[in-house]
Parts: structure tokens; sequence; C-alpha cells
């Protein structure tokens, strides 16, 4: 059984290799999406009940409703073609995270909602194959000690210890810091994935480890952050964008973030001032349908091609959250929306020397701006400026208030240095 499950990691793992070679521009990349989307819905989508009359007509995806997390939660059982309830994932979730040979894994919350997901174990050794490939191309080179850094564990992470060449070791940063660097330190990671605030203070802390590769995810990576964390480790930066709904970026050896289009397919919505917001129809999952899936990110593209030659769509910057972005009234009473890079930017280019912010909208004209203790009045009233002064060219007037606070403490879940507290 395990060297079927290690067959289709390579199977996996060369298939993503092979494919830019394959596929040379968009358009070749569009009709293979489009044969697989197809066989897809006909195979795997028509048989969960929750698609099964509108796969039945053979249509495209257009004709399919977008579904949300809550549509997801609401009815789970609906979207497997396990039948597994969301009571039963999450009584598994909470012991041995299977159901027979089903796995089952959960979302981290941040958007205040958990989310539920199953996989096969093949499934589970697809993404394996797919993430090495776009990653550590070149893993079977080497012995590589993974460390991976997050605040979940899945058994998806353990699906590199059944592979000679890889070595995985989960921490879990739902704890201090300080109470993991000895382990780390022992297990001398050769690769190095971990949330971007955990990579700088592994970087400011002195933690004596040298990857021959570090990788940010799991939050949005900052470039005052970036500096620092490339400085540090003397090395290029890379990023994973990955949930619990899949497997959706991976930069390239060139540090351009690419859409993992030979994985999934994806829509992205227009939601303003140059934003995008993917809708993802997850075709390598059979088990969990994932069609038509409205993801909660605002992404900026780049439109210039990768010099890496890859088909794949290059994603300028991970912004943010959709449930990010300010709503605030103006003085018609009309509501008006600000994005969060927006609101970022005004803080970082104020000085360079402000290396930590938050900028949370508690109330529908109430701004609480939180800067480190070691800021000055002075900086921190041109930072406050700033926003006045941005909030101002949208004709609003919300009240903003400096804090002065202790930013280096842990974080509870993912870092949101830009974060709307409305409900």
């Amino acid at each position: 059984m395990e060297a079927f499950s290690l067959f289709h990691a390579l199977n996996s793992y060369l298939r993503v290799r092979v494919f830019p070679l394959k596929h040379r521009n968009a358009r070749s990349v569009e009709i293979w999406q489009n044969k697989r989307l197809s066989d897809w819905i006909k195979k795997h989508v028509s048989a969960v009940p929750a698609f099964r009359v509108t796969a039945q007509d053979d249509a495209g995806l257009s004709n399919f409703p977008v579904m949300t997390k809550a549509d997801l939660m609401a009815n789970f059982a609906g979207y497997n073609n396990a039948g597994i309830s969301a009571e039963q994932g999450w009584e598994a979730f909470a012991g041995p995270k299977q159901i027979g040979r089903y796995t089952v894994g959960a979302s981290t919350g941040t958007s205040g909602n958990r989310g539920l997901f199953v996989i096969s174990q093949k499934e589970r050794f697809r993404w394996l194959g797919a993430i090495l490939a776009k990653a550590v191309p070149d893993f079977w080179r080497y012995k590589d000690r993974v460390a991976v850094m997050l605040p979940l564990d899945t058994p998806l992470y353990d699906t590199a210890n059944k592979t000679s060449h890889l070595q995985l070791k989960f921490f879990d940063t739902s704890k201090p810091l300080n109470s993991l660097t000895n382990d780390l330190i022992q297990f001398a990671p050769t690769i190095l994935i971990a949330p971007p605030r955990v990579l700088r203070r592994l970087v400011e802390s002195k933690v004596a480890v040298s990857p021959r590769a570090v990788f940010s995810a799991a939050e949005k990576l900052e470039e005052f952050d970036r500096q620092i964390i490339e400085d540090g480790f003397h090395i290029s930066l890379r990023e994973i964008y990955m949930a619990s709904e899949g497997l959706l970026a991976v930069s390239c050896k060139d540090g351009r973030l690419h859409l993992s289009e030979d994985c999934m397919h994806f829509e992205l919505e227009e939601v303003g001032d140059g934003l995008v917001s993917p809708i993802i129809s997850d075709f390598s999952r059979t088990t969990q349908i994932m069609m038509r899936y409205r993801m909660n990110d605002l992404l900026r593209m780049d439109v210039m091609p990768c010099t890496c030659g890859s088909p794949l769509r290059v994603v300028s910057e991970v912004i943010g959250r959709m449930d990010d972005i300010f709503h605030l009234a103006n003085g018609n009473g009309h509501a008006v929306e600000v994005m969060p890079d927006i609101i970022r930017n005004a803080i970082v280019d104020t000085d360079r020397t402000i290396k930590d912010f938050r900028v949370i909208q508690s109330a529908s004209n109430k701004i609480e701006l939180l800067l480190d203790r070691s800021c000055t009045p002075e900086l921190a009233n041109k930072a406050r400026a700033q926003l006045v002064s941005l909030f101002a060219k949208h004709r609003c007037e919300p009240s903003v208030t400096i804090v002065f606070a202790d930013l280096s403490k842990p974080t509870r879940g993912k870092l949101r240095r830009v974060e709307c507290r409305l409900k």
C-alpha cells in the first residue's frame, strides 16, 4: 500500500515538473484545464449530492453556483463522496484525524469560523508530489530535514516522512517560540517553512539554524519583513501560498509567485482598485469537491511574464483578506471601502524605521493605530497624520487613536497588521 501511495507522489511530482515544458502559454494551459475540468465534473463532481443535479446537465463552470465556507460547513456531507458529516469530521479531528482510509484536517479559523477538509490517501501523496515539484524540485539530491512551523498540525505534513529523502518535523507556533528553539536547533533543518513573523523572530533572536531554503507561509509577507529575514538567513526568501482549500501558489526559482493552475482552476473576480479575489475549482481533489469555492483573499496580479518560463499566472502580492477591507462612512453617509494594502502602505511609507504596526477598525468611525513602544511620539503622530490624510482622500473622517504596545509579544493565530473587526 505504501509503495502504491509513493507512486502517486512520484507521478504528481513528474507531472508538475514537466508541465511548463508541455504547456508554453496561457492558451495551452486553458485547453488542458478545460479537458481536466470536464472529466472531473463527469466522474467526481456528479458523484456528490450538492452538485449531482447540475453536473448531470454536462454543464460548464458558469452553470455551477459559487460556494462559500458557510455553504460547505452547513452541508459538509453533501460536498464529499465519502458521506462524512461535519459532526463525524470534528470528532475525528479531535482524535485520530482519520475516518477509515480518509484523513480529516481543519483550517486555523482566522476568519472567525474553522473549516473542515477530508482527503484520501491518494490525494495526500499527490499533494506531496506537487509541493515538492514546486518548492524543492531537487529534493532527491539531498537528505532534507524540513521544519514546518505553523499554529496547527495536519496529517498532510506526516506524508513527507514516508519518503527516504525527507524527514519532516512540525513545530507548533501556538506555543511560545523560546520553547521550540532548542528542538529546532537540534533538528537543524535544511528547509524551513514558517509565517514571516516567526522567521523574523528567529532572525532577531539569532537562533542558530542555517537552512538551504526558507519559505514564508500562512501570513501576509511585508517587504520590510522580507528584508530582515533575507539578511538574517543570507538567502532569497520564497513564498508558499497555501490554505486548507489547497496549494494555491508557490514562488519559482526567480522569486515570483505562480498560481497552481496545473492543479486547480482559478476565476479571478475583480473587487476594485486593481485587486481580485479567487474562486477555485480544484480538479486535483476527488473526495471533497471544491467546485467554484470562493476564497476570502485579495490578490494583486502581475501581467509581466516570468523569466523562469512558466505559463502559470503570477501573483504580484497577496494583499490580505476580504473581511479586512475597512468600511467607513463619508460625509454624505455613504459607505466607502478602503483596501488593506493602501492602509498598510500609508504606514510603511511614513518612515523606514517603522518595522511593525497594527491598524484596526473597531467601529464604523473608530480606527486604532498600534505602534511599538520604541516608536517616538513624533513618529507616531506622523504615521497618524498619514492615515488621516488617506481617509480624507476617501472623504471620510474617522477617529484615529494612537496606542503604544509591545508588538513583539506572540500573536495568537495568524498575524494581521490591517484588521477590520466590524461584524
